[in-house]
């Protein structure tokens, strides 16, 4: 008994690394970048068609949407009412690319940081005016594999300076 206690110790660890192991490979986390890449390009287009019912699909159920002078929006009615206003805007224009993608080692999280330009209607002077900032969005991968947005915060000003290699 002495002697079997220790190896199905030693049985269970490894299995449970090797279990850890497959989330964490290199190819695993490169394929979940390109894929949120792929997803952002997506939603870009959503935008762009000023889709509400796209643009509301990417994100979780319980997702936070941030934007300066808004409360955050947790549900899928406050959501829409946030995007809404923006796509039926007629000098609505938007376009964002990521920067920098993390995915945690486990393959249940990622976050995607990147710059973003704007043009709205300015509601004082009724023309256009364009904005620029940053976004982190943190991704959690669903139930069904899908990538679903689970926190969206902009902030507005200049894009963060590309470290230096």
């Amino acid at each position: 008994m002495r002697t079997v206690l220790p190896i199905m110790l030693a049985t269970v660890a490894a299995l449970s690394a090797g279990g850890c192991a497959r989330y964490a490979q290199p190819g695993d986390t490169s394929k979940v970048a390109d894929s949120i890449k792929a997803q952002e390009a997506q939603w870009e287009k959503d935008y762009a068609a000023k889709d509400l019912n796209a643009l509301a699909s990417q994100y979780a159920d319980d997702a936070a949407l941030g934007e300066p002078g808004d409360a955050v929006a947790t549900t899928d009615v406050e959501r829409r009412k946030l995007i809404e206003p923006l796509i039926s805007d007629p000098n609505f224009k938007l376009s964002f690319a990521s920067d920098r993608i993390l995915v945690a080692s486990a393959g249940d999280l990622a976050t995607s940081r990147g710059h973003y330009t704007i043009t709205t209607t300015d509601k004082a002077t009724s023309k256009p005016v364009t904005s620029s900032g940053t976004y982190l969005t943190v991704y959690k991968k669903q139930g069904d594999g899908a990538w679903k947005a689970m926190e969206d915060f902009i902030i507005p000003g200049p894009a963060p300076v590309a470290a230096a290699k």
